[in-house]
């Protein structure tokens, strides 16, 4: 392999860029993971992260992925064979479904079309006929990351009260956490499930569960096996200070780093910005006339774009391309999507100069390998954040 100038620019959905700040903190040195160093600064950690959340409940931190929170969240709360509703936005929600079967629960998977994100008239609708309360839990995904489709949760949270129905409220914030504004008090979550490798700006290797008490209530009774994940005993844990297996002690440092500039920015502050570059990607999107996967104006991501390419282009092809010659990397498409779109990843440790340049790459690419498109994307996405930037200034 050669040497290629310049930075990789990384511009996948997730894991996102680190700042130089969180590859600093994860270098130090690691320390007693029970001495009283190490205590104080969890004790910091656990508190502050609910802010993240925006909720006062307690939440718990695996040294795993997201994949890892998923099953955390079903293993804490059910038992075999207990029924779950589930609704389908994409590859991500396809695979959480997937590991509810391999866990021996009945998930019930409202079909979607990949392009629209929860009709919570539907979930109403399945919940109203279940009088005999058999759905112990609705699991969606908050921000599919395969289709770059934002689902309304607060709707949900509305429509399981209509039908007076007691399951569990389980959402995916993964990809949404710190990217979106997220609210698990507000909207009624009973448990939130995030990773570390999206809006968090950290490596892949940490994941969150967010409890609310109705949750905790129920993982009393549940019956699926829960050693590893059961929250009970790292809660407890958790009051002193400590963890009742190693933790993943310099991600935590990471973590710590992660908030504090989480903080300084001000977590509206951070959900503007998003929005501001998910609207400047679609601006490019609507001038190059290519199509996004998603086609429902209120249920566009701040966290990515994904585009579908003309019938007869190849997207992998194109993504290949400009990897090879512009160093970057953009998101493929997954499961029914495969080989049809791209994406493009705008969230975490990202600013206006990053997504001009992202833009610039993929509008090069477009030309050079011949899919159908019009030029004069990446100005019509400088005016509007040009544009946007007044207004700030302006307020």
């Amino acid at each position: 392999m050669s040497y290629s100038g310049g930075r990789h620019f990384l511009q996948i959905p997730g894991p996102t860029n680190v700042p130089d700040r969180i590859l600093r903190a994860i270098c130090a040195p690691t320390i007693d993971h029970r001495g009283p160093e190490f205590a104080e600064m969890t004790n910091g950690l656990l508190v502050d992260i609910r802010t993240i959340f925006k909720t006062r409940d307690p939440v718990v931190i695996y040294p795993a992925s997201g994949t890892g929170a998923w099953e955390a969240a079903l293993v804490n709360t059910l038992s075999p064979g207990d029924r779950v509703l589930m609704y389908e936005t994409g590859q991500f929600a396809t695979l959480w479904k997937d590991l509810a079967v391999r866990l021996g629960l009945n998930p019930e998977f409202i079909s979607g079309d990949w392009r629209h994100g929860v009709d919570a008239s539907r979930i109403e609708a399945v919940l109203a006929d279940d009088t005999a309360n058999e759905i112990k839990a609705v699991c969606i995904v908050h921000n599919d990351t395969a289709t770059g489709i934002t689902s309304n949760i607060a709707a949900v949270r509305q429509a399981i009260d209509r039908a007076g129905h007691p399951a569990l409220l389980m959402v995916d914030a993964i990809s949404s956490l710190a990217s979106i504004d997220y609210r698990h008090d507000e909207w009624g979550v009973d448990v939130t499930i995030a990773g570390s490798q999206k809006g968090l700006m950290l490596p892949p290797g940490l994941s969150f569960n967010a409890v609310s008490d109705k949750a905790m209530a129920t993982h009393a009774s549940a019956r699926l096996p829960s050693s590893y994940w059961d929250w009970q005993a790292i809660i407890s844990a958790n009051e002193a200070g400590s963890f009742p297996y190693t933790p993943a002690t310099n991600l935590l440092f990471g973590l710590r780093e992660a908030l504090d500039m989480l903080n300084e920015e001000g977590l509206g502050n951070v959900f503007v910005r998003h929005d501001r570059h998910g609207e400047a990607t679609r601006s490019a999107v609507r001038h190059w006339g290519l199509e996004l996967v998603c086609e429902t104006p209120e249920e566009y991501s701040s966290a990515l774009t994904a585009i579908l390419v003309p019938e007869g282009s190849d997207a992998d092809g194109f993504r290949k391309f400009v990897l090879d010659h512009f160093n970057m990397s953009l998101g493929s498409g997954l499961g029914k999507l495969s080989g049809k779109i791209f994406r493009i990843g705008h969230l975490g440790d990202f600013n206006d100069l990053m997504l001009a340049a992202t833009l610039c790459g993929v509008e090069m690419g477009l030309g050079l390998t011949g899919i159908p498109h019009s030029t004069g994307g990446v100005t019509a996405a400088l005016g509007c954040l040009s544009a946007s930037s007044r207004e700030t200034a302006g307020a």
